[in-house]
């Protein structure tokens, strides 16, 4: 095992130890003392590397390589999704254990950041000079919003090519368009005092729980459910936003038991988990469109339900509020990210397909996802890694991970890529 990867497992391990969800803001810590903390980390990490680097007021940070008159960039994030339930270590321990490191982030998305910051180091250790400025950049919103791109845009040069390592091999040339919003059912005589579940609109809810106004115990346990003196509880599992059917949703078996008793609930079902009016039905290359309702809370006569959509790359947002104006309640949009679509068949893909064949020995087509990451944020821009097909799904569920051999692929990956798109 050489130093780089060595050094990688370890920082991989300290950088997983900060909770870098979404917290409270402080001064200088705009999304939290965790995700602050963890920015520092990472940037101290590569000035003793050797690199320049910038925090931008703790929204953002970047690391320098190379002075050529280009730029081009690789977009990390190091802020993560709440850690969950089901976990069988501590989510926040970056324990090393069995070949692995285990914790929230340790593929989505610090896990391929700190191996992208070896890689250069690698690099630069080996005398290589790129003919671009390399702008190693590591936001901590991109699980809620994107604030850290907005205010990088604001205070420095986004480059207009590059890739960003959250996402999966061999290349990602489309992603779908992404669509939050929130839902409000009216409830006028609701079966419940209390029904609340899910943490994040990009996160499968796997916790669900409501006080219902009669509690019939044949029919909770019928539905799996949990029941306590007053409360029904469902135990989900929780799956990347884009990917629902990798999940469980809490959120349905609670719903199912009150339809009985409540045709409003009954209209919800159908509309956000049978389909009613054919939004799956959206489809193109990158696929159909889908739709999982992570957040759920009972407010004044109304279920609000926060709903990740994810709809195909070639079909205009427009196309989906007309089918979400059919469900005939009010609605607001709570974050909205075009589709990214880039020529498979261009100079960015292609390099990056030849490095993928060189470093794995598998010849490959991209390929088209659901989820989202920063390459949207570039004119020209792509995912690349980390994940490989056939991999379990690791991203946004419990007990995520990576190997030691992956983070030596990654490190030799991202050391070729950045060489050919640089030299």
């Amino acid at each position: 095992m050489t130093d780089y990867v060595e050094g990688a497992i370890q920082s991989i391990a300290e950088s997983i130890r900060f909770d870098s969800s979404l917290q409270k803001a402080t001064v200088g810590a705009p999304f939290g003392k965790g995700a602050h903390d963890c920015l520092v980390h990472f940037l101290s990490l590569a000035e003793s590397l050797g690199f320049e680097t910038h925090n931008y007021d703790g929204y953002v940070g970047e690391v320098l390589f190379g002075t050529g008159p280009e730029e081009f960039a690789i977009l990390c994030h190091l802020d993560v999704v709440p850690a969950g339930d089901g976990w069988k270590r501590d989510p926040f321990g970056g324990i090393i254990e069995g070949g692995k490191i285990w914790g929230r982030g340790a593929i989505d998305d610090k896990g391929p950041a700190i191996c992208c910051l070896y890689a250069l180091k690698k690099l630069k250790d080996e005398g290589f000079v790129p003919s671009k400025k390399i702008k190693l950049i590591v936001g901590c919103n991109e699980e809620n919003g994107w604030e850290c791109i907005e205010h990088y845009e604001e205070v420095a040069s986004l480059p207009e090519v590059g890739f960003s390592p959250d996402a999966d091999f061999p290349v990602i040339y489309a992603e779908k368009g992404i669509l939050h919003v929130r839902l409000h059912f009216p409830i006028e005589r609701a079966p419940f005092l209390f029904l609340e579940g899910g943490e994040v609109a990009n996160m499968v809810c796997d916790h669900c729980e409501a006080t219902p106004r009669t509690l019939t115990l044949t029919r909770a346990r019928a539905l799996n459910l949990e029941t306590t003196a007053k409360k029904i509880i469902a135990h989900g599992k929780s799956a990347h936003g884009s990917t629902p059917e990798k999940g469980v949703n809490a959120i349905l078996p609670v719903l199912r038991f009150f339809e009985p008793k409540s045709p409003e609930v009954r209209y919800i079902l159908e509309c956000l988990f049978e389909d009613r009016y054919g939004l799956t039905k959206l489809s193109d290359e990158t696929g159909h469109l889908t739709i999982s309702p992570n957040i759920i809370k009972f407010r004044k006569h109304e279920l609000q339900i926060v709903c990740d959509i994810r709809y195909p790359a070639t079909k205009r947002v427009e196309e989906v509020h007309e089918l979400l104006r059919l469900f005939g309640v009010k609605y607001e949009t709570l974050r909205h990210q075009e589709p990214l679509m880039q020529d498979k068949d261009g100079e960015l893909v292609q390099t990056l397909l030849s490095v993928y064949k060189e470093c794995t020995g598998k010849r490959a087509k991209p390929v088209a996802i659901g989820g989202g990451t920063y390459a949207r944020a570039l004119k020209c821009g792509v995912g690349f890694g980390p994940e490989m097909p056939g991999d379990p799904p690791l991203a946004h569920q419990p007990n995520e991970y990576i190997t030691f051999p992956r983070i030596e692929l990654l490190l030799k990956i991202y050391r070729d890529a950045i060489e050919a798109l640089t030299k």
